[in-house]
């Protein structure tokens, strides 16, 4: 009993740089080699609601994927956005790209840009996706896209008219979408969505938001008006799960180059990082104050 003691009484007293050093390969480690740790990922009901909206999508169908994001909630609604760019791209499904903040112009970019050149998928811009450019206004654009999208857009991204645009035919109203996706950090974001254009004119909506926003947002999942969200990072670790399984068991599909190897994507790797991480602390705190009760014990 006495050398069990002194075990832990040794382990409270650890040096605190091995501490730090311990904390920092917990991080490092899922990061940068994630296939050497692999946490068991259970979803949630929600993800799941989303995943299956998606999924009962079909070829040729139109979805828009609203970006209302920027670079201080990249690392939590990033990684879902490329899991349901790549998820509609798999199956066919037209994607068109709207930026209702200044930053999401780039995020729709950057997001695009790294599906795009993972060569995971036969996809061509104008026939498969098209990026709309950004417009001040916020719940006013999504109003206008509600009624005459072509009142807001006159052309692309790129400066390319959007008659001039195939992926662009008989797409004039939010109505001729068949399904919206908010990928939301504030104002105007999913909220917006559901009273300005999607309940108005029953669109389908499904949302991906901070984990800080889920609690704003959950009234309208459980009303109906947004079928499912994703919250935060645990949440779209959830949906690249589902992803990845899915796309690992399609056999054949002409959107889907067979030939690249997919790859899990960040959000998993960062929860892995940071479940891992949390373990630890948790273990330090307990080991700390069990080694404090018996110092004091034994002095006393």
């Amino acid at each position: 009993m006495d050398k069990l003691k002194n075990i832990f009484i040794k382990l409270g007293q650890l040096d605190r740089r091995f501490i730090f050093l311990l904390i920092a390969l917990s991080v490092l480690i899922p990061l940068i080699k994630p296939g050497w740790v692999n946490i068991p990922i259970k979803t949630t009901s929600n993800s799941e609601i989303v995943f299956k909206q998606l999924n009962n999508l079909n070829k040729g169908d139109k979805v828009l994927v609203s970006f209302e994001y920027g670079a201080s909630t990249k690392p939590e609604i990033h990684p879902m956005s490329i899991a349901v760019l790549q998820h509609l791209f798999s199956k066919g499904i037209k994607v068109y790209t709207v930026p209702l903040w200044p930053e999401g112009l780039m995020m729709a970019k950057y997001a695009i840009e790294e599906v795009v050149a993972s060569n995971l998928f036969n996809i061509k811009e104008h026939t498969d996706y098209v990026s709309l450019p950004y417009k001040a206004g916020g719940e006013i654009i999504i109003r206008g896209i509600a009624t005459d999208i072509r009142s807001i857009f006159t052309q692309d991204v790129n400066n390319v008219l959007l008659d001039n645009i195939p992926i662009m035919d008989g797409v004039n109203k939010v109505t001729d979408f068949d399904f919206v996706f908010d990928l939301s950090a504030g104002v105007p974001g999913n909220a917006e969505w559901v009273q300005f254009a999607c309940d108005e004119h029953n669109v389908p909506l499904s949302s991906g938001c901070t984990s800080i926003m889920v609690t704003d947002a959950i009234p309208y999942v459980e009303s109906g008006q947004i079928r499912g969200i994703l919250a935060g990072m645990p949440g779209a670790a959830e949906y690249e799960q589902m992803v990845f399984k899915y796309l690992n068991n399609i056999e054949d599909s002409k959107y889907l180059n067979k030939d690249i190897q997919v790859i899990p994507g960040k959000a998993t790797s960062r929860m892995s990082a940071q479940s891992i991480a949390h373990l630890l602390m948790v273990i330090f705190i307990v080991l700390g104050n069990i080694s404090y009760y018996l110092i004091r014990r034994r002095n006393s």
